[in-house]
């Protein structure tokens, strides 16, 4: 399920966010938190690393909200994308640290990222094609049972599922590879 907002609720939470509303910080956690902290955790593979990575997004939005730019795309956009830098430059310090070689790091860099992508786009993507991949690929339903069940024909179960695997196969293609519904890059 997502937790998209219609344009309107992501202006006035930027607004009470530079206001210095508490509430407003409290309201956003609790919509995005999950989102930030998986995000964190499939690029890290790492739950306490996840942890600072996500207190370390809500402390940048509170910090600064005016960095979000509704004209860029939505609130969640922006705040998966500013998990994405947060977690990569996470990964990048600690991997630095333990002294591994560059190309090593890099790569584990890029498979994460793939991984991130790819848990964003299934979280973005409309609730039609996410709920056909959900019954084909994780559920092992065929296209015409998953058509049975989502109330759909044949046809239209195989359209969302190729959609929906069109858009997943962006994940390998970097970063500005995804853009949400209503433009603007996501990930950067």
């Amino acid at each position: 399920m997502t937790n998209d907002a219609p344009p309107r609720w992501d202006r006035r939470m930027q607004q009470r966010l530079a206001h210095g509303e508490a509430a407003a910080l409290g309201e956003l956690y609790d919509r995005f938190a999950s989102l930030v902290h998986s995000l964190a955790h499939r690029v890290l593979g790492d739950e306490t690393g996840a942890d600072r990575v996500t207190r370390e997004v809500f402390g940048h939005i509170w910090e600064h909200p005016e960095e979000f730019d509704p004209r860029e795309g939505s609130l969640r956009s922006w705040i998966a994308g500013l998990t994405h830098r947060h977690a990569v430059s996470r990964l990048r310090r600690t991997e630095a640290d333990d002294e591994r070689p560059t190309a090593e790091i890099e790569e584990k860099v890029r498979a994460a990222s793939a991984a991130a992508r790819a848990d964003y786009i299934v979280t973005s993507m409309p609730a039609p094609l996410r709920a056909a991949l959900d019954l084909a690929y994780f559920r092992r339903l065929d296209y015409r049972q998953t058509a049975v069940r989502l109330g759909v024909t044949e046809d239209e179960a195989r359209r969302r599922l190729r959609l929906g695997l069109q858009l997943l196969s962006t994940a390998h293609e970097g970063p500005r590879a995804v853009s949400p519904p209503g433009g603007g890059a996501a990930l950067r």
